[in-house]
């Protein structure tokens, strides 16, 4: 499992776009969104690039610290 913090969330619909964004990737699995601590815990079964992932998020809205 991966653990990546996700800037600027403040809602539930913030935690369901990251969850959803990061869940129509190739090889991400398991997504899970938590608004308390910022972070977005996942399983990458593909070993995609952390570039790849940070660049999803950032075209809806957010940044990866």
């Amino acid at each position: 499992m991966e653990t990546i913090k996700v800037v600027g969330m403040s809602c539930m619909h913030c935690v369901k776009s990251v969850t959803d964004t990061l869940s129509k990737l190739d090889g991400v699995q398991q997504v899970q969104v938590n608004l308390e601590t910022g972070t977005a815990t996942f399983e990458n079964t593909k070993g995609l690039p952390a570039e790849q992932i940070k660049l999803a998020i950032k075209m809806i809205g957010f940044e990866v610290a």
